[in-house]
């Protein structure tokens, strides 16, 4: 069986890089992206109503048909529009429909999005998203966090503190993704990206307190709808012993497979006294500076070397 992908997803998706705002229709619309069953057609591109797409894209060049009340053919223009059954309208450059368009729209339970973006950009954009295959779902347990503009998911066995880190880390003005359950499913050959599913949205479960309702409780700045998967924090259980047999330059770094594409992991011992708030946020920095080609390992034994090879 094929994937679905729907209006939803796209929005979640797309929405801060093409600065998309939504009328919140037709979320479970599903956009089919197999350009053979659609006759050769892609699935988005400028308005056109003698082949109409999935995805009608307006912008500049469609204002005097959309965006004109003087013109007497308005009405059946719009009549012909929404009989192709488009899943969506995106208006860019700025522009917004008239107020008969959005009433059709919300009759029909059809998607409306608006961006300031150019409709060049945007088309371009939504036909490379196109162009790639959507893969399988993965749905994985831990709490999902954006952390310092990195997707973190948080794992570990359960009832080992990953509800009350996040907790924490909200109060310190990260951001929630998914609580217990995220689903991750690959964007690019090469980009996981995770979300929350649907009814499990905002919600947060602490032990003693039951469910939080996070946008309610810190506002809507404390959620995130979805975000790129950066790196996997996995809490471990550590008595002394354990603690001491660790490396303490190298700490613990791996990585773990998920769709074919490998993250980058690391673990984090539970033990009394760790403040796992701080401790996540630092990792994630150094993650960030791993990235920019720094290693405060390699650069602790250099500088030691140094200090040796001086003695001698």
């Amino acid at each position: 069986m094929k994937p679905i992908y729907t209006i939803r997803d796209l929005y979640e998706e797309l929405a801060g890089e093409l600065s998309l705002s939504w009328n919140g229709e037709g979320g479970d619309t599903e956009i089919v992206l197999d350009i053979e069953s659609q006759h050769g057609k892609p699935p988005a591109g400028p308005l056109n109503l003698v082949r109409p797409n999935q995805i009608q894209v307006i912008g500049p060049p469609e204002r005097e048909h959309l965006l004109n009340d003087k013109k007497n053919v308005y009405h059946d223009y719009l009549q012909v529009l929404f009989k192709a059954s488009p899943a969506s309208l995106i208006f860019t450059d700025g522009l917004k429909p008239l107020q008969e368009c959005e009433e059709q729209a919300l009759e029909r339970s059809i998607a409306l999005f608006y961006t300031p973006q150019p409709d060049s950009q945007v088309i371009n954009r939504l036909l490379e998203r196109f162009s790639q295959p959507v893969s399988e779902k993965l749905l994985v347990h831990g709490v999902y966090m954006e952390v310092l503009g990195r997707g973190v998911l948080l794992s570990g066995d359960p009832a080992i503190g990953k509800s009350e880190l996040a907790l924490a880390l909200i109060s310190r003005g990260h951001c929630l993704v998914a609580d217990d359950a995220t689903e991750i499913y690959k964007s690019a050959s090469k980009t996981l990206i995770g979300r929350c599913p649907k009814v499990l949205q905002d919600f947060l479960e602490v032990r003693g307190l039951g469910m939080i309702n996070i946008r309610a409780m810190f506002g809507n700045s404390a959620i995130k709808p979805n975000k790129e998967l950066h790196l996997i924090i996995d809490l471990l259980h550590f008595d002394d012993k354990k603690l001491h047999e660790m490396d303490r330059l190298e700490g613990c770094h791996s990585k773990r497979s998920m769709l074919g594409v490998d993250i980058p992991q690391t673990s984090l011992p539970v033990a009394a006294g760790r403040n796992l708030a701080i401790l996540v946020e630092t990792a994630v920095r150094q993650h960030m500076l791993m990235l920019d080609g720094y290693n405060a390992t390699q650069d602790f034994i250099d500088r030691q070397q140094i200090y040796i090879d001086q003695d001698q």
